[in-house]
């Protein structure tokens, strides 16, 4: 139970701070220096790398420990299917899945508590920002933010260059509806990706390893169609707001739906994690036995 909590404690912090990546944006248009902004928020980005390096292992290390309790670990040679399972290991399985769902779930809770930060974030990352410039080094900003933090937030609360600090009202005004859409489906992918190759070995303790390295094949299609479909059309909306072509209110518009399509993403993600599961499966028991 205790590795239970930790990974869902580590899984909000991951999915909280990469819900917030979208604020940076509206920091760098607020502030005029986006390439600031984004060098940043890769600081802080080091510890959802931290935390999910954690996480992984973690997680590996209940599969196996449900496989050695079942006495599956090198015996399950020919039990292609579930059905083929002692009792005792089909109920140790379905509990399994049950706290793969609750790590899921604990994704949905760090996004949705990550939007509900995002506009304070936004004011206090802009507030970094421009201390930055005044220390001129990440250490410098580090002690300026411990020893003196109310100079942190004067930045804040009363930045230059924004004469709206208010988000506006919600509309897809400008924003395409695929970029949205296509937020939700790689979100959901991200979020299970690993969780689903993982609960796929434990269906298939043989070929546990081929299903797990499964997951980095899965992230890594997630991964293309972020990087030609979602972050390109993020960034030119966020460049024609620096150029004046736009309004600044578009990037703070497009970063609240994109916050909100990330959580539906996660609840996707529950959708898919069983199918997803045994597809990760069938192709590990084909590469395996080919």
């Amino acid at each position: 139970m205790e590795r239970l909590l930790l990974v869902a404690a580590l899984t909000s912090l991951i999915h909280l701070i990469n819900t917030l990546i979208y604020s940076v944006r509206v920091s760098g248009v607020r502030t005029g220096r986006l390439a600031t902004a984004i060098s940043l928020f890769n600081v802080i980005f080091l510890i959802s790398s931290t935390a999910n390096m954690i996480q992984g292992p973690i997680l590996a290390t209940m599969v196996e420990g449900l496989i050695h309790r079942g006495g599956l670990d090198g015996a399950a040679g020919g039990m292609e299917s579930p059905m083929a399972f002692p009792p005792a290991y089909l109920r140790q399985i379905g509990i399994l899945a049950g706290d793969f769902r609750l790590v899921i779930l604990s994704a949905t809770m760090g996004t949705l508590v990550g939007a509900l930060l995002m506009p304070a974030f936004v004011n206090f990352f802009s507030g970094l920002i421009l201390v930055f410039e005044k220390v001129g080094s990440v250490p410098a900003l580090l002690l300026a933010v411990v020893t003196s933090p109310r100079r942190v937030w004067c930045y804040a609360v009363d930045p230059p260059q924004e004469p709206d600090k208010k988000y506006s009202a919600p509309t897809f005004r400008g924003l395409p509806v695929a970029f949205l859409v296509m937020n939700v489906l790689v979100t959901g992918i991200f979020t299970t990706g690993v969780i689903s190759a993982l609960y796929a070995g434990a269906l298939y303790p043989d070929f546990r390893a081929s299903a797990t390295m499964l997951a980095s094949v899965v992230n890594g299609v997630a991964q293309i169609l972020f990087a030609t479909l979602i972050d390109p059309v993020a960034a030119r909306i966020t460049d024609q707001a620096l150029e004046g072509r736009r309004e600044q209110s578009d990037v703070r518009r497009m970063a609240l739906y994109l916050a909100v399509t990330r959580l539906s993403g996660t609840l996707l993600a529950q959708v898919l994690f069983i199918p997803a599961a045994y597809l990760i499966r069938y192709v590990a028991i084909l590469i395996t036995v080919a």
